[in-house]
């Protein structure tokens, strides 16, 4: 993660085991909902939540995946406000996995 006095910019992440280094695989709804709570977590850190989010990245392995992600990622969200998301098919994702993430979150003054 980086910050500047604006935002937070969180670089990919996969639903992955980190001090073991292994990538931990499942249904691509299942890998969205583990990855969007990590991202939770490092935002709490910050006094930050999903509501903070301006921009997502989401990269799936295969577009096929788009609908079982979107479910899981929309209920991280409260109403119908969600940040700009771009999601495109990557096939070759860090330890095989469904779905990489990555957000930009303004910071509260």
């Amino acid at each position: 993660m980086v910050t500047d006095d604006r935002y937070a910019y969180l670089a990919g992440l996969v639903a992955a085991d980190f001090p073991a280094g292994q990538a931990v695989m499942g249904h691509p709804g299942e890998e969205t909902t583990a990855v969007m709570q990590a991202i939770s977590k490092i935002l709490n850190e910050l006094g930050l939540n999903c509501s903070d989010i301006v921009r997502v990245d989401v990269h799936l392995s295969d577009l096929d995946y788009f609908d079982q992600m979107d479910e899981a990622y929309r209920s991280f969200f409260e109403g119908e406000e969600f940040p700009a998301r771009t999601t495109t098919e990557s096939p070759r994702l860090f330890g095989g996995a469904s779905v990489e993430i990555t957000v930009q979150a303004r910071l509260r003054d």
